[in-house]
């Protein structure tokens, strides 16, 4: 079975990535779910990136994407079969990715955000500003959207398309100040290399969604945010201690209190314990999640 990006968007509704992600989040805590950093080979003028997954007895895949700098681009996912090797289906293109992260984003708002979360403010207008938006709001009772991004136009479009396809009340902020403001959810979803927002900003109880840079010398976000955070969440502990340059909070006390969002679902962390607390989940990409994705979106998954 081959798939492209209109296939995807036509088949992937929000609800079934979320609960797909859910599920293999909880697996690789489990180790049911093999999902390795990600591998890299060089290629002089770019690089060739893997991340990899399997799951015994049923499947085993790959994604691969490029550093080329071609636009748009394409990435492929693989699902193979467990007993044979044979190729079961291929995905080409972006959409597969994009949902796959943004139902991740959505099960860290469900597992960390207040039950009431209400009010959210997306810094950011790209693919996986909306892609964190559609998961979102299948999770949570969205009362309203504040937009803020560089671009007046973006944002303007964005919190429109936001309205007529998900039929929530949203509209551009003045700035980031004005849309982080009172939110009970913050996504992040900037290419900045530095940090986008003062953690003065955020109200008590606020739960945050990085997607953008968090390497040291680039990064959407500084150790001020988690200074503030009360919990400190991951969906990938190997992903965090494996980048080059390093994660952010390398050097930093804060590294140590970084858990994995699997840990919180199987109960053997503690997430939010109080309505007053910040969270702060820092979306690195858990490995063979988009395989599992697949693998789930065809028949493959079995449970």
């Amino acid at each position: 079975m081959l798939l492209d990006d209109g296939q995807i968007s036509a088949r992937l509704g929000s609800r079934a990535a979320v609960a797909a992600m859910r599920q293999a989040i909880a697996d690789s805590e489990r180790g049911i779910l093999a999902a390795p950093a990600r591998v890299t080979s060089d290629l002089g003028e770019g690089r060739l990136v893997f991340t990899t997954g399997a799951r015994a007895g049923e499947w085993f895949g790959y994604r691969s994407y490029d550093t080329f700098g071609a636009e748009p681009g394409a990435q492929v996912v693989v699902v193979h079969d467990w007993h044979t090797g044979l190729a079961r289906a291929i995905a080409v293109g972006h959409e597969l990715g994009r949902r796959r992260t943004g139902a991740i984003g959505g099960v860290a708002v469900d597992v960390l955000a207040r039950p009431d979360a209400a009010q959210l403010a997306v810094i950011g207008t790209g693919h996986q500003a909306w892609a964190q938006l559609w998961a979102i709001s299948c999770v949570r009772a969205l009362a309203g959207v504040r937009v803020w991004s560089r671009d007046a136009g973006h944002r303007e479009s964005f919190a429109r398309r936001a309205e007529a396809e998900l039929g929530l009340q949203a509209g551009p902020a003045g700035s980031a100040q004005d849309a982080v403001h009172a939110a009970d959810i913050v996504v992040l979803a900037t290419s900045s290399p530095v940090p986008v927002l003062d953690p003065a900003w955020l109200a008590d109880g606020c739960h945050v969604t990085s997607l953008g840079p968090k390497q040291q010398g680039r990064a959407e976000f500084g150790a001020a945010l988690a200074a503030r955070a009360d919990v400190l969440v991951t969906d990938s502990l190997a992903q965090a201690h494996a980048y080059q340059p390093p994660f952010v909070l390398d050097g930093t006390p804060h590294l140590d209190r970084l858990i994995s969002l699997g840990s919180v679902i199987e109960g053997t962390a503690p997430g939010r314990t109080g309505p007053g607390q910040v969270t702060l989940f820092c979306s690195v990409g858990l490995a063979g999640t988009e395989v599992h994705l697949l693998a789930a979106l065809t028949g493959q998954e079995m449970d």
